[in-house]
């Protein structure tokens, strides 16, 4: 079969104003490109076409016109929240021009939100929920549709049929490496964020699937709690494969948690200094999951930064939303991290329920005590799958607007009951990260690394118009912009109100993530029972 993997655009910016983030960073559509080389493993012709890419035109006629051109038989599309309205956009483009071709959706907001979705688009013949290989192959292969598990669709008679999960891919080296020979433009018209890397080109690579943890701000309805993991052999193989096929000497490893499995990583750490790839790379790590002992591994591997999620620096908002990380145990991380003579980036949520601006200042406090090489500060995008979607929608903590279109972190979708307005958190979050850039630590550092930081000066030379047209744009219509996000139209078809359907696993998960109650797993798993059998559950 023919098939055409689609990354949408979606909305990457603030409301109504040029999306200019592809200037500071472009990262390849790791999900689809993965998709692909499944598909083509077992025959199937597989195009892929990512609306962020640097030759994609814009709109979604011109786009869906250069999907078209592909002569598919399906089109996939890979959307998230803020990118579903766009693809559904798409989607019905094509299917007024194309009716014959079967189109089919996944990705997390799928998979959280399940069934309603076909009652409300009918433009979508087939929902992929959970991992996509397994339904996406059968699919192109004609298998009978009831007999396909992960697969939500329409029946003969139009009712809309959910068959059951699949089990999970139990060995990722069975996967091939993903399509990057498929991508217009990979590498070198792709770039990593600006500033975070030394050597050029760069890529981006995801060497497991799931999560052990409960944060209550994450959406696991695609790979659930099941961790599952690329080997070191297969890792450092795909390392290889880049640098030698593409010539990528930098490496962002986007697992949820890379070091989960501490025998993997020195294992990966040992075949890189055994037989070095002159690869650097950046992973993710969590606070007190980790030794000085494994990040002097890394740092020997070829690890340049290592990034952990933190989230807050106010002991009653952590245990709220990400319980077993102490702020004592931050710093002392960060202390190793530097030991070992690597750099260290902080994650941080500002907006989460319980935020107010006297949190917002004790984590800004924090984070410029930490001494940290980087930091990202994103605004709390509430994903209908995690714990605490049902929180942020009932109004108990705050107002929440469901734009799906804003929903992609840059934007103040949820206002806490702390904050009196969403300009008022956008001043706070402004306040903070000018205060960390203009920092004389950050300062210091980012002039002493100028020269290895040469290709992102580069690049920003090279884009020196669009660069500069952009600070011009937002000095000059700040007030423009303010309106345009109080203004902002909805979408006329999103629908609001929609359920999350989550299966038993991720129910138990969000029970003992939000309840105030001590559970364990079969505790938990009681009341999820009870509860289907009409009991009300004690979630206060």
């Amino acid at each position: 079969m023919r098939v055409t993997l689609v990354h949408p655009a979606g909305f990457n910016f603030v409301p109504g104003q040029p999306d200019f983030s592809v200037l500071a960073n472009r990262m390849p559509p790791i999900g689809i490109m993965q998709l692909a080389s499944w598909l083509e493993k077992f025959g199937h012709q597989v195009c892929l076409h990512d609306c962020l890419g640097p030759y994609a035109p814009a709109g979604i006629a011109a786009n869906g016109d250069q999907v078209l051109a592909t002569e598919p038989e399906m089109v996939g599309f890979s959307a998230t929240t803020s990118g579903f309205m766009d693809a559904v956009d798409m989607a019905l483009y094509i299917r007024e021009r194309r009716p014959d071709i079967r189109i089919v959706f996944g990705n997390a907001h799928v998979s959280s939100l399940g069934a309603p979705i076909l009652e409300h688009f009918p433009e979508i013949d087939y929902l992929v929920i959970g991992e996509g290989e397994g339904a996406l192959l059968d699919l192109a292969d004609g298998k009978p549709l009831a007999e396909i598990h992960n697969l939500i669709y329409r029946d003969a008679a139009g009712r809309i049929r959910a068959n059951p999960r699949r089990d999970r891919i139990l060995d990722l080296d069975e996967l091939p490496f993903p399509a990057y020979e498929k991508l217009a433009g990979f590498p070198h018209a792709y770039h990593l964020p600006l500033f975070a890397y030394e050597q050029r080109h760069g890529a981006t690579m995801i060497t497991s699937r799931g999560c052990p943890y409960t944060c209550s701000f994450c959406d696991r309805t695609v790979f659930e709690r099941l961790y599952r993991s690329n080997s070191a052999a297969y890792t450092y193989a795909h390392m290889k494969y880049l640098r030698d096929r593409f010539g990528v000497y930098h490496i962002n490893i986007y697992d949820d948690l890379f070091t989960a499995r501490k025998q993997r990583v020195m294992e990966l750490c040992e075949l890189l200094i055994e037989q070095p790839l002159g690869v650097q790379f950046n992973c993710a790590i969590r606070t007190g999951h980790t030794s000085l002992e494994m990040l002097q591994k890394l740092r020997q591997a070829g690890a340049l930064m290592v990034s952990m999620g933190i989230e807050s620096a106010d002991p009653g908002m952590m245990e709220r939303h990400k319980a077993g990380v102490t702020l004592e145990a931050v710093r002392d991380t960060v202390r190793q991290i530097h030991a070992a003579g690597l750099r260290a980036k902080g994650l941080f949520i500002f907006g989460m329920p319980g935020e107010t601006p006297e949190t917002v200042r004790l984590t800004s406090d924090f984070i410029l005590s930490l001494d940290l090489d980087e930091m990202n500060m994103t605004k709390f995008s509430p994903l209908h799958g995690a714990p605490i979607w049902d929180e942020c929608v009932s109004g108990r903590s705050g107002s929440m607007q469901e734009d799906w279109r804003l929903m992609n972190c840059l934007n103040f979708v949820f206002l806490p009951q702390g904050f009196s307005s969403r300009e008022e958190m956008d001043a706070l979050y402004n306040w903070h990260v000018q205060r960390f850039y203009d920092s004389k630590a950050y300062r210091r550092r980012f002039a002493r690394r100028l020269w290895q930081h040469r290709w992102s000066l580069w690049h920003v030379l090279k884009h020196l118009p669009e660069t500069l047209a952009a600070a011009r744009y937002f000095s000059a219509n700040k007030a423009q912009i303010e309106q345009a996000r109080r203004e902002f139209p909805p979408h006329p078809r999103q629908p609001r109100g929609l359920r999350p359907q989550l299966s038993t696993e991720l129910q138990v998960d969000k029970l003992l993530s939000v309840s105030s109650l001590r559970l364990s797993r079969r505790q938990a798993q009681g009341l999820i029972d009870a509860a289907a059998g009409g009991t009300e559950l004690p979630l206060a």
